[in-house]
């Protein structure tokens, strides 16, 4: 599946949860996610049985790693609810390890997710990267990122600064996801975004796209909805409430679709 240039290989795995699967998923993660060698995607989504929502979902990224949030991978496992799952509605709830979260499969191609609300919010910070003084911002919206404000997006070189802010010591044992954001007037922005598990840039991050949409918001450049162009071309719409502390009512709205479904000959 895919949405707004993330891609993604779904399965199902509520009926079968305590199989050989379950206690290999890292590894699976890492071998299926590799481009030209397998299927190839920016992560893995394994849904599995849930006790209070629709459904759970696990994200695991191309390097093995499991974690808690990711939102465009959220947008695809409402439309493949709304498309699998016998009876159910439009409005999908979602358990994940930032927590509950809610979407709406709104047309065929559409869906809007309301996220967990942001923390940790750190404005304009003096940050050393390579030998030279950002001024950046941080935010989690369910994983975490760092915010830094661009003149010329195009000449950034997001997989050296990327990486450098990744691995920052400040950031430290878990890494940050980086995200570099040009400012087009007071409702759009573009963003480049480099993936902490990835370990490389992407075409588009859904929980990136939050975070440069409220950091944004809140550092007086733009203001709710956001729409946020990505690498891929995909436009992205964030949406929040910025009057209360801390923000509140955080929504993610793009394309969700399917791209194939099949077996993985795997091992």
């Amino acid at each position: 599946m895919s949405a707004g240039g993330n891609d993604f290989i779904v399965i199902d795995n509520r009926s079968d949860q305590q199989s050989a699967i379950s206690h290999q998923l890292s590894a699976l993660a890492r071998e299926v996610c590799q481009r030209k060698r397998s299927v190839g995607a920016d992560g893995v989504l394994v849904l599995e049985r849930s006790g209070i929502c629709d459904v759970k979902m696990r994200v695991f990224n191309p390097d093995g790693t499991e974690v808690g949030m990711c939102g465009n991978g959220a947008r695809c496992v409402a439309l493949w609810a709304k498309s699998k799952i016998k009876n159910q509605k439009s409005k999908i709830e979602i358990e994940t390890e930032a927590g509950a979260l809610e979407a709406e499969v709104m047309d065929e191609d559409r869906v809007s997710l309301k996220m967990s609300d942001p923390k940790d919010l750190r404005l304009d910070f003096g940050l050393e990267v390579d030998g030279e003084r950002l001024k950046v911002n941080y935010i989690n919206t369910g994983v975490p990122h760092v915010v830094y404000f661009v003149d010329d997006l195009d000449q950034v070189d997001v997989i050296r600064l990327g990486r450098a802010i990744r691995y920052h010591p400040e950031f430290q044992p878990e890494g940050t996801n980086a995200d570099f954001v040009k400012v087009i007037n007071s409702n759009v922005i573009k963003i480049r975004t480099y993936e902490r598990g990835v370990e490389d840039e992407t075409l588009s991050c859904g929980t990136g796209a939050v975070a440069s949409g409220i950091v944004s918001a809140k550092a007086g450049k733009s203001r709710p909805p956001v729409w946020v162009q990505t690498k891929g071309g995909d436009r992205l719409k964030v949406y929040f409430d910025i009057s209360c502390n801390p923000i509140r009512d955080v929504y993610l709205e793009g394309d969700a679709k399917f791209i194939c479904e099949g077996k993985i000959r795997s091992g």
